[in-house]
């Protein structure tokens, strides 16, 4: 009859043993305080074990190592156990170091270092194999998102033991409400985990990075990740800026349409007053900006910029009111006075104009289509000082004129003339003086 190789072992054991208690029998008093000395150890999955059992006196008695169950592996430096994973590292007569490769969920248990004295001393050691959980999955997703839309996703591990953990996080931000399941695997050694996040898709969640970590002391310090990045569509949201905030007649303004949404939106639509834009020369639109040129009162009323995409549509207003333009102080005209005289009178002519200053105050709370009289009062003030220049102007030339036509009169009698004793005689001496008389005569200075 042939025996199995499984008996032939058990066998070759005990006859091994038999042998050995033989031979110590009479150093077994010597032994009697020893004990083998061996440590537990933790592998993980697929990774080599080292078991060791050592004894610090020992009068040639020897080591055994049996695995859970109870199965010699080595006897001494002799191999029983037909493993090729099972390696003989050191044996002695004070050590029995054996190596297990490629080391299995199934090899977890409790192996025993026996010393063969009598009575045979043993010492436990349980090795502790670590299942490595699967690389983690994220489930629930659907690209893209609409904003509002409820999320639920799932992120899903197996093979780990113990039971591996699960977090989650939005970008580096942690997500603390989130539901755990811990599942038994069909080999009841192994465990599946799940965590599940719920949350309400807001247009600040797009770009953002979700992330599930699993975490296992197998895993050391290098955790496994899953990463999702979230796509999330919502409508366009406009506002308009303007290019100043107080627009003045003359002048330029831009307004400029900010819209965000995803999709872009569409190249947006510019109205006035609910209607298009009135006037087309002055009125253009570039882009996402209405460039009004020349501003004037009749550019007063509501623009409206509209957004759209394939998502929704969304708009904004700005009310567009114009001011007038800020005057400036007129500087004051001083004409010299001017003196006209003559040889027997003196004539001062002196004018004075007042001064044409125009000052027009900026309010703030004036309405649109209002008028001010700042303008008048400037445009006034400015023909006025223009009247009294050209008038004063005339007088000076009209005295220069004057002073170059000079007129000669005789102030008195010729002298001879009263003593003449007929009228003959007085118009001959009259004549004679008359040559040789000064003549006095008066200027128009």
């Amino acid at each position: 009859m042939r025996l199995k190789p499984s008996v032939v072992l058990r066998l070759y054991s005990l006859c091994g043993i038999l042998i050995q208690v033989a031979a110590t029998k009479s150093k077994a008093k010597g032994s009697q305080g020893q004990f083998p000395l061996t440590q537990n150890v933790t592998v993980i999955e697929g990774e080599t074990a080292t078991l060791t059992c050592r004894v610090d006196q020992n009068d040639n008695t020897s080591l055994q190592w049996s695995n859970p169950a109870q199965q010699t592996l080595y006897f001494d430096d002799k191999k029983a156990l037909r493993d090729n994973r099972i390696e003989l590292l050191r044996a002695s007569w004070h050590e029995l170091t054996i190596r297990v490769t490629d080391v299995s969920l199934s090899d977890e248990g409790q192996y025993t270092c026996s010393l063969f004295t009598m009575p045979v001393k043993t010492s436990k050691a349980f090795l502790t194999v670590l299942g490595v959980p699967e690389t983690p999955q994220i489930s629930g997703f659907s690209s893209p998102v609409m904003e509002g839309e409820r999320m639920e996703l799932t992120c899903k591990t197996s093979g780990s033991k113990p039971a591996a953990d699960i977090r989650w996080f939005k970008n580096d931000k942690e997500v603390k409400d989130v539901q755990y399941l811990k599942e038994e695997d069909a080999n009841r050694k192994t465990f599946t985990v799940s965590s599940t996040m719920n949350f309400k898709a807001d247009r600040s969640d797009d770009g953002v990075v979700i992330r599930c970590r699993v975490d296992h002391e197998s895993l050391n310090t290098t955790p496994q990740i899953a990463m999702q990045v979230l796509e999330v569509h919502y409508i366009p949201s406009v506002n308009i800026i303007p290019s100043t905030s107080w627009p003045e007649e003359g002048q330029s303004i831009t307004l400029i349409c900010e819209s965000k949404g995803k999709p872009l939106p569409d190249p947006v639509l510019w109205t006035k007053d609910g209607g298009e834009l009135p006037d087309p020369e002055r009125m253009f639109v570039n882009g996402r900006e209405l460039n009004i040129n020349f501003l004037n009162k009749t550019d007063n009323g509501t623009y409206r910029c509209e957004a759209e995409n394939s998502i929704g549509q969304n708009s904004a207003e700005y009310v567009l009111i114009i001011h007038d333009v800020s005057n400036i102080l007129l500087p004051t005209t001083v004409i010299p006075s001017l003196t006209t005289a003559t040889v027997t009178t003196t004539v001062a002519l002196t004018s004075t104009v007042p001064s044409a200053t125009a000052i027009n105050t900026r309010d703030p709370n004036a309405l649109a289509g209002q008028t001010t009289t700042g303008p008048d009062h400037a445009v006034i003030g400015g023909i006025v000082a223009v009247v009294v220049f050209v008038t004063l102007c005339s007088i000076i030339l009209l005295g220069r004129y004057l002073a170059r036509h000079k007129g000669t009169y005789l102030t008195n009698e010729a002298k001879g003339a009263e003593d003449a004793p007929d009228a003959d005689t007085a118009i001959i001496n009259a004549e004679g003086s008359q040559v040789n008389a000064e003549e006095k005569k008066e200027y128009f200075i």
